[in-house]
């Protein structure tokens, strides 16, 4: 069965990587959710897509305290996602503004996965696949998936999933097709895609056999995923 994973929550009706975001996407019939995490001065992880709040300043110059009510910590989103899994996205490349060399990210959403998931209802994912290998370090109990958005060869993005003993890829949902999807399954692999938001694209990628739909709309996606 695919799963519905809601992208940022429930993010087409409600504001994204909000509690609300994410209360509103267990209603409307989402499995899992996605998030992305980041962390700020303190070393709290906190729920944010970007660098930046809307005002200009950066979340890693923040205390967790100094935040807007409106970015929680991922330790408040976990508790509201009782019942779901969540994909948490690693928010850490070497370009963005708050890059951390060190990933001291990856070790506290690690303690915070077990804290309040356990293996079984979390996977990790980055575009940075050094933020993945540091998670499959700390803790290897943990699955781990490496996002990408462009791809050659897909023979040699299994692989490279492979060789860093990943669960599974997240791959863009315009790489996606059906020789890609039982490439994935060949090697061991889930494959979950992003973001998707057309019923008649969620139905062919069902068809495919996909693991999971990234979507804005879990409602239209549950309902295309239950026919």
């Amino acid at each position: 069965m695919t799963r519905v994973m809601a992208h940022r929550g429930a993010s087409m009706v409600a504001t994204e990587n909000t509690l609300p975001a994410f209360r509103l996407a267990r209603e409307l019939g989402a499995d899992w959710v996605e998030l992305d995490a980041r962390l700020s001065l303190d070393g709290v992880v906190v729920v944010h897509h970007d660098a930046h709040l809307s005002d200009g300043r950066m979340l890693a110059e923040l205390s967790s305290e100094d935040l807007p009510g409106s970015v929680p910590s991922l330790a408040e989103v976990l508790e509201e996602c009782e019942g779901m899994g969540v994909n948490i996205e690693i928010k850490n490349l070497p370009t963005d503004p708050d890059y951390d060399a060190d990933h001291a990210v990856v070790d506290a959403v690690a303690g915070l996965v077990q804290a309040y998931l356990g293996p079984e209802r979390a996977i990790v994912s980055s575009f940075n696949m050094d933020s993945v290998d540091r998670l499959h370090r700390v803790d290897p109990s943990i699955p781990c998936a490496w996002l990408f958005f462009e791809m050659t060869d897909p023979a040699s993005v299994v692989a490279r999933a492979v060789a860093h003993e990943m669960t599974a890829i997240h791959p863009f949902d315009a790489l996606v097709d059906a020789a890609l999807v039982r490439r994935a399954h060949n090697a061991g692999l889930l494959l979950n895609v992003w973001t998707v938001d057309d019923p008649e694209r969620m139905a062919a990628l069902v068809e495919m056999g996909v693991d999971g739909i990234c979507t804005n709309v879990p409602d239209i996606a549950r309902a295309v995923v239950d026919r």
